[in-house]
């Protein structure tokens, strides 16, 4: 794991590690809450340049790199969306994969059904967000191997983001979520993506290219 230096709220900078391969983060206890808005866009601006298929995880094999306590599996709840993650017993940190880190922080929403007809309009099939499997739109709403809905990035939520940076002196100010998506969807490699990688994935990608553009 690589470890990355996050400015937090209130208190000093936090390392957190991070494995690309796994696709994943290990918090330390809290570390999560602590993060700044800063941060969280930071990290999902790595996950969007970061694309690749995450390995299977052996939860036997997963230790507490504090303990080495066995971790155990948790399922959590944010306002209507489960995430999961690896927990210590000992309460020193816990393992999470990238797709459950944005549940978490209720930046992945379930496509309505017009969206999912209107997706339909446009392709066949996409891979699931969350395990990769490919899903057939014509017959499926949800992974048909790992049960997740069609989801996708809430535009919202990162114009949420992008508005509690205020006017950095970087310069970045809020926009208009429905100017992210239209950006998104320009892009030539947009449908392909989404093809490839899924919806949330997809829209990680496009976020990554839309913050490059804005140099944050």
């Amino acid at each position: 794991m690589e470890i990355m230096t996050l400015e937090a709220n209130v208190t000093a900078p936090v390392d957190i590690d991070i494995c690309a391969d796994c696709q994943a983060f290990w918090f330390d206890k809290y570390e999560s809450l602590k993060l700044a808005p800063a941060s969280t866009l930071k990290l999902m601006k790595f996950i969007g340049e970061h694309t690749s298929r995450s390995k299977a995880v052996n939860a036997d094999q997963l230790r507490c790199p504090r303990c080495t306590a066995p971790l155990k599996v948790t399922t959590d709840m944010q306002r209507d969306t489960k995430f999961n993650y690896w927990r210590c017993p000992q309460e020193h940190g816990r393992f999470i994969r990238f797709y459950d880190f944005l549940r978490e922080k209720n930046f992945i929403r379930a496509l309505s059904a017009k969206e999912i007809n209107d997706l339909r309009q446009k392709m066949d099939t996409i891979n699931c967000s969350n395990c990769g499997a490919p899903v057939d739109l014509e017959a499926h709403t949800v992974c048909a191997h790992c049960g997740s809905p069609i989801s996708m990035l809430d535009m919202k939520q990162g114009q949420q983001l992008l508005a509690q940076l205020k006017q950095a002196a970087d310069g970045i100010k809020p926009v208009d979520p429905a100017a992210l998506l239209e950006f998104a969807e320009s892009h030539p490699d947009w449908q392909n993506d989404v093809h490839q990688t899924g919806l949330v994935q997809a829209g990680l990608t496009a976020l990554a290219r839309w913050l490059n553009k804005a140099r944050v």
